[in-house]
């Protein structure tokens, strides 16, 4: 079965390098393929809320790990409709609130929530207690997608890019600044009362194996987003059966 994700793509005017109040202009629906998955009508919907990583940049269309894990959860005999992304390379958790905000989506709900952001925030240097208090925002919008449901919302820690060619040996310091972030998004989601799976430690495996890593030298491969599905896809499978 062949997985399309339909993305909420938003298009952003930029008035300067550090502006980090970008205003949104428009939102628009589109398909990263043209292969319609057919499920059937009481299939789960599945919302994924992110950045580059879960968009996929630098993999095909089919191989994000959202569409990965449909993909799986399907092969279970989990009927999972394809998934609706919230995503763009290079956002950070403010620009992930904006986005959801403008993407016509309020009020909907979902049977599968996934959350993965905060990469930007400490690549910008954006301070910690910002972090803090966006990342629990957004947790709580992702919470309301699932319908209050919380053991519906699955959040991922920040992966480790310190290890990959991009960094250039600046591991010594991303890889602790990444641990201080994945801290605060771990202890905000478990007080929530919600999945939280750590995926960075699988990331760190690209330090010592270039397949993990994408064509760009910075962002996972299709073969590490399978490794965060196969840790992922069980554990969503035991909160939807």
């Amino acid at each position: 079965m062949k997985v399309f994700c339909t993305l909420f793509l938003t298009v952003f005017v930029l008035t300067g390098c550090a502006n980090k109040g970008d205003q949104i202009q428009s939102a628009i629906a589109m398909s990263t393929n043209d292969t319609t998955n057919t499920t059937a009508p009481d299939s789960l919907n599945y919302l994924a809320l992110g950045d580059s990583y879960t968009i996929g940049e630098a993999v095909p269309g089919s191989e994000p790990f959202p569409c990965q894990l449909v993909k799986q959860l399907n092969l279970n005999n989990i009927p999972t409709k394809n998934p609706t992304i919230i995503a763009v390379t290079g956002w950070t958790t403010d620009n992930l609130i904006s986005a959801i905000a403008n993407s016509g989506l309020t009020g909907k709900k979902y049977d599968i929530v996934t959350l993965l952001i905060g990469v930007n925030d400490q690549y910008q240097g954006l301070s910690q207690d910002n972090y803090r208090i966006k990342f629990q925002q957004v947790l709580n919008t992702a919470i309301q997608f699932a319908g209050g449901n919380k053991t519906r919302v699955f959040v991922l820690s920040i992966p480790d890019y310190g290890v990959t060619p991009f960094a250039t040996g600046r591991d010594s310091i991303i890889g602790p600044q990444i641990d201080q972030f994945n801290a605060i998004n771990q202890n905000i989601s478990v007080a929530a009362g919600v999945n939280y799976l750590n995926i960075t430690d699988i990331s760190r495996q690209a330090g010592t194996d270039p397949s993990l890593i994408a064509a760009d030298g910075l962002h996972p491969s299709a073969k590490m987003y399978a490794l965060w599905v196969e840790k992922l896809s069980p554990l969503v499978a035991s909160e939807v059966k």
